[in-house]
């Protein structure tokens, strides 16, 4: 029956998915202007520079021609607003690593030169709860921190799972994702995940929705010639 649930689950998950997913810059410029309407002569809200990684949601009224786009800057603030179409490749598009070995706690990524897996476990919260802080709002406290990083994937209730590890092998060499990049994302759903490559950029993309139900969020990692460059995550509703 929980396995029931958790499939269900990562079907709504990845029907959403298909209607919102990570895009990367792609400008010649160096930079596209993010506008507060989907029109050229809108107010520029922001300049995100190429290779940057934008959340697209869906085109504007049935405007193909602008998207409409979140985006969080290197200084923490997050940014909505509309990118012209053809400024944007989205993550997808690159060549997809196919799952060898999918279950509740573990799926494998592999292809002729790349393997990925990605392990989860149950969250003993009893053991970690002295690394959870909280945050009065308005008389009501909230755990929203651990081990001082922003939560993601609760929406107040208490963890049920975490990321054990995630480890990349390319062209033989071994990486995993730090373990400071990993600890603070939990209620993992291993079956919403995802890999893409771009081979002329030799970069690699690992994306996932996770959530309990509620407090949903997406997450894509990038590694880049076999180092990782972090992380961009996202409320995707």
């Amino acid at each position: 029956m929980k396995t029931d649930k958790i499939i269900l689950l990562a079907a709504i998950l990845s029907l959403q998915w298909s209607f919102a997913q990570f895009a990367k810059i792609v400008d010649k410029d160096g930079f596209v202007n993010m506008r507060k309407n989907a029109d050229a002569k809108s107010i520029v809200v922001g300049k995100i520079s190429s290779d940057e990684i934008v959340y697209i949601f869906d085109a504007d009224d049935g405007n193909k021609n602008w998207l409409n786009a979140d985006y969080t800057d290197k200084n923490g603030k997050d940014i909505s607003g509309y990118i012209h179409s053809s400024r944007v490749k989205y993550i997808e598009s690159y060549e997809s690593i196919p799952s060898t070995s999918v279950s509740e706690n573990k799926i494998v990524f592999n292809s002729k030169n790349i393997r990925v897996d990605i392990e989860s476990e149950p969250f003993n919260y009893k053991e970690n709860k002295r690394y959870f802080s909280t945050t009065d709002y308005n008389g009501h406290k909230v755990e929203d921190k651990f081990k001082g990083q922003h939560i993601w994937g609760t929406d107040g209730t208490v963890p049920q799972t975490h990321y054990k590890f995630i480890s990349v092998k390319i062209n033989g060499k071994t990486l995993q994702i730090p373990p400071k990049e990993i600890e603070n994302l939990f209620n993992i759903n291993n079956e919403s995940a995802s890999c893409y490559f771009d081979s002329e950029e030799e970069t690699l993309y690992i994306n996932m929705v996770n959530s309990d139900g509620a407090g949903g969020y997406a997450v894509l990692f990038k590694i880049e010639k076999g180092i990782y460059k972090g992380k961009t995550l996202i409320i995707p509703f």
